[in-house]
C-alpha cells in the first residue's frame, strides 16, 4: 500500500499510521507532510523502527516550496512527478493522511 502523508505528523494519526503500516508498504510525504522528512523529526524514525521494510519518501517540489531541500534527512529518497505517478504504478491501493 502506498501512504500518502500530506499534512504535517503533527496534526496527523501517527499512531494509526504505524498501526497499519505492512511490509513492503511505502509512504510518500507531499504538500506540509514533507515537515516529517526533516532532519531529527521522531515520525521518519518511529516509521522506520517498525522493522516492516518501510520506504519514506519526498516529493522534492514541495520540499522546495517550503524552503527544506537542505535540511532533510539522509533516510528519506527524494522523488519528483515521476516518481510519484511510478509508486501509484507500483502500489494498487493507497491511503491518504
Amino acid at each position: 500500500m502506498l501512504h500518502t502523508l500530506i499534512n504535517s505528523p503533527f496534526y496527523s494519526d501517527m499512531n494509526t499510521l504505524l498501526l497499519i503500516l505492512d511490509i513492503g508498504d511505502d509512504i510518500i510525504l507531499l504538500q506540509d507532510g514533507v515537515i516529517a522528512a526533516l532532519k531529527g523529526n521522531l515520525a521518519i524514525e518511529k516509521i522506520l523502527n517498525t522493522n516492516k521494510s518501510i520506504r519514506i519518501y519526498v516529493l522534492e517540489e514541495d520540499l522546495i516550496a517550503r524552503g527544506l531541500i537542505k535540511q532533510i534527512s539522509t533516510k528519506v529518497y527524494l522523488v519528483n512527478y515521476n516518481g510519484f505517478v511510478k509508486l501509484t504504478e507500483k502500489h494498487k491501493q493507497q491511503m491518504m493522511w
